[in-house]
């Protein structure tokens, strides 16, 4: 393998055009999706190859309640425009739409649909790109879990909404109760750096020099026993993605325009703002 450290933070502008990019859990079809925002980003970027790392749609929220938006629609057709554009788009389903699943390897309006696969770096280096919900035990073996997981996420997501409108009012930032339990709570810690550790471990084994994924909501870009490790986050809380640029350097890239300028989440390496 080989072995290779991220980059330092360098600026990054707004209609950039990237090797590739690689986002996650857009979760379309719940109330909690970032749509205007990731919209704008997808305006805003082009890329060779777009990976959708899992949790693109949300049929686990879509079976209690439909709730699809015009703006929903937008983000569809914005990534069916990238393939009529010339970009390779790969989707890689996640556990909320794990039923598309049945489809690997078929392709869908240019749309690639994929278990997981490899992606290779301009330097060479050779990445895992999967969603990561295989290595997450609640989701795999207890449903009522992950069914009290995912409730319990909704609801502090709902807390954001009237704890900010306060903070507004006060003339404070935003900030995510979500992300300060993911940093603070020991037991939520504990289950990001075990679930970081597998995933590591799997790239590993695969001999492959680091692995893309999603899954946790958690923005990182790490080494970890010499494999890179690197979340894309979410489109729910943290509006993030991953981005290789033609040098074959890779970075997070915080969409700032949709998250009202809110704190960077903690993470291991420096996050890149859009200007």
């Amino acid at each position: 393998m080989h072995g290779f450290m991220p980059p330092a933070a360098t600026g990054y502008s707004i209609n950039r055009r990237s090797r590739a990019l690689f986002l996650s859990d857009l979760h379309l079809g719940t109330a909690s999706s970032q749509t205007a925002a990731l919209l704008e980003f997808l305006r805003s970027h082009e890329a060779e190859t777009i990976y959708l790392v899992g949790d693109i749609v949300d049929f686990w929220r879509l079976r209690c309640e439909v709730r699809w938006p015009v703006s929903h629609d937008e983000v569809v057709q914005a990534l069916l425009d990238k393939v009529r554009q010339g970009s390779r788009v790969v989707f890689i389903p996640g556990n909320h739409d794990e039923a598309l699943r049945s489809y690997c390897g078929m392709n869908f309006g240019g749309i690639e649909i994929a278990r997981d696969c490899v992606h290779t770096t301009a330097l060479g280096h050779r990445l895992l790109v999967l969603h990561g919900d295989e290595f997450d035990v609640a989701v795999r073996y207890a449903k009522w879990l992950r069914f009290l997981g995912d409730r319990a996420y909704e609801f502090v997501l709902w807390c954001d909404r009237p704890l900010n409108w306060m903070r507004r009012r006060l003339g404070l930032s935003f900030w995510s109760l979500s992300a300060y339990a993911k940093t603070r709570v020991k037991a939520a810690a504990a289950y990001i750096g075990e679930f970081e550790t597998a995933l590591a471990g799997e790239a590993m084994r695969r001999k492959l020099d680091g692995v893309v994924c999603g899954h946790v909501h958690h923005p990182a870009d790490r080494e970890i026993g010499g494999v890179r490790y690197l979340n894309c986050g979410d489109w729910v809380e943290n509006c993030t993605a991953i981005a290789e640029d033609a040098n074959g350097e890779l970075s997070i890239v915080r969409w700032v325009h949709a998250v009202r300028l809110r704190p960077a989440p903690v993470s291991q390496k420096p996050i890149l703002e859009a200007a």
